[in-house]
């Protein structure tokens, strides 16, 4: 591994992980603190209602994803994916931490969840444009038979940013009073975003442009429409990926946002080992994670992806009969289960998406697949995990729900021809 592919490699690790904690540090209090903070005039009257609208106010940035996916991938294409790349990170920081700065409803009234929400959209439109052009930096620099390797690099920053913004938590429900955490400890995750998005920013100024699209630019005269052009030879892959990344994406977000509010909530266990339990997760979703993307290298992308889901979806109903038993070692137990299917099923994603579309269109064909995947899957995953938990009076209904969804995207990835080794140039032909 040349020194380039080295800082190829930590570019694209440290800017999603920054990215995603960012990211993710919200989804979390959403399930923790905004339902009081933000929404108090329905939590004093229905907490149940407050608890679903916070959770749903994590879905709605998803909507905006496609549009942060379609002027990156537009712009990425065009420009390159490092600027784009930087730019993102920088949106994404900014929301950030003004949503560690931002009164509460208490302070300025409707203001605070008006504002709170508008902040939320930054971050989807940046989420929108960041995954791509990570993915396809990492892959695009790789050897061929070393895609899937180079391509799990920048999935391994979701579980890390997951640790991160999960152990910060745990350190300021750690350090604080309940009262305390509820006042002002929570703020300071977010506020810490302005420390990791300097760090991000130099990592990433120093990484050399993808060497495709360095050929692209020399070889051939770039699109003036890549989104026209990619629908109008690519939307079976567009709509392929989506559905691909369904299952993946919502039960992934179980993890991340859900079980947090789930286990404190309805099981009644400690914030603190709870929030201990999904950094435990998240390691072991890392591990997997990066196994997912070496094994797709030797046993091919698709086989690997029906792995993971056939793993997610036995495991489905075993996961909340262990965490209804209310023992903090099993439901840590079954969290750690859960990862061995999700890091199959995620690890292999960069190097198959970026191999399923010629070079002129890839940054919004991934792009866009993967933000559309993500609106249909996990954006309003945890809302509705909730409101089935409301309604039918048992967890098993989210197993159900999550199994409905990998047999839908264990169906999709069948239907992709094995996309392994294929030339990245811009002499590819279109799909």
């Amino acid at each position: 591994m040349s020194r380039e592919d080295r800082k190829v490699l930590a570019s694209t690790l440290a800017g999603t992980t920054i990215e995603w904690y960012d990211f993710f540090i919200y989804a979390q209090a959403a399930g923790l603190v905004f339902a009081p903070r933000f929404f108090a005039p329905v939590n004093e009257q229905a907490p149940g209602l407050a608890t679903l609208i916070s959770l749903a106010t994590i879905g709605i940035s998803f909507l905006f994803r496609p549009l942060g996916a379609i002027l990156a991938g537009r712009f990425g294409d065009r420009l390159g994916r490092k600027r784009m790349l930087v730019l993102t990170l920088l949106l994404m920081g900014a929301a950030t931490t003004l949503i560690g700065l931002l009164p509460t409803y208490a302070q300025i009234g409707a203001a605070a969840p008006v504002v709170l929400i508008l902040l939320r959209i930054l971050q989807g439109f940046s989420a929108g444009g960041e995954w791509g052009g990570a993915a396809l930096l990492s892959v695009e620099h790789a050897p061929r038979g070393r895609r899937g390797l180079f391509g799990a690099f920048p999935q391994i920053g979701v579980p890390i940013g997951l640790i991160m913004a999960t152990g910060v938590l745990w350190l300021m429900s750690t350090l604080t009073t309940p009262a305390q955490f509820e006042a002002w400890g929570w703020r300071v995750p977010f506020l810490l975003s302005v420390a990791l998005i300097v760090i991000g920013y130099l990592v990433r100024r120093a990484v050399e442009e993808s060497p495709v699209f360095q050929e692209l630019q020399q070889r051939t005269k770039t699109s003036s429409a890549p989104l026209r052009d990619l629908f109008r030879g690519n939307t079976r892959n567009v709509v392929l990926t989506a559905l691909i990344f369904v299952a993946n994406n919502a039960a992934g977000y179980l993890l991340i946002a859900y079980f947090i509010s789930y286990g404190t909530g309805a099981l009644g266990l400690s914030r603190s080992s709870v929030l201990l339990a999904t950094v435990a997760g998240a390691g072991s979703w890392l591990v997997f994670t990066l196994y997912g993307g070496v094994l797709s290298d030797r046993i091919g992308r698709v086989r690997t992806f029906q792995i993971g889901y056939a793993a997610v979806f036995a495991w489905m109903i075993p996961l909340f009969l262990l965490m209804e038993t209310g023992s903090i070692w099993l439901f840590t137990a079954a969290v750690l289960v859960l990862t061995v299917g999700l890091g199959l099923s995620y690890g292999p994603m960069s190097a198959m998406y970026a191999e399923m579309f010629p070079a002129s269109v890839r940054y919004s064909g991934v792009a866009i697949g993967y933000a559309l995947g993500a609106i249909l899957g996990g954006a309003f995953a945890p809302t509705i995990a909730e409101a089935l938990v409301q309604s039918t009076g048992t967890a098993f209904s989210i197993g159900a729900y999550i199994m409905a969804l990998c047999v839908i995207s264990l169906a999709a990835v069948t239907a992709v021809e094995e996309p392994g080794g294929v030339d990245l140039g811009v002499t590819r032909p279109a799909a």
